[in-house]
């Protein structure tokens, strides 16, 4: 039998774990430090959902079942991935793409 843990508690720890969150830049109006925290009031909050937001935000799943360099560089289009992550710097530091690029699908 597990030990019950006073709902107040879970939520304190809840919040804890969403100020800790990171922002995400592409999507200011919808944070998930925001859900977190409104959640945390929720009467039927679980230690399992707690632990589970916290597993999410230590990365222990990646830690655990890394991705392997098949995986991120796929023979179709091995450099996929590493296009997308420039692509991302380049918007949050609000460079667009130029036309011709999107059309010729050239980063």
């Amino acid at each position: 039998m597990t030990a019950r843990i006073p709902a107040g508690t879970l939520g304190k720890e809840l919040v804890k774990i969403s100020q800790k969150w990171p922002q995400d830049p592409f999507r200011p109006h919808l944070q998930i430090n925001t859900f977190l925290a409104s959640l945390a009031t929720h009467p039927k909050l679980t230690p399992n959902a707690v632990k589970a937001t916290q597993t999410l935000l230590n990365g222990d799943i990646s830690k655990k079942f890394p991705l392997s360099e098949k995986m991120m560089q796929p023979a179709a289009f091995p450099k996929y991935y590493d296009r997308m992550q420039v692509g991302m710097e380049k918007a949050l530091q609000g460079i667009p793409r130029p036309w011709w690029k999107i059309v010729l699908r050239i980063w």
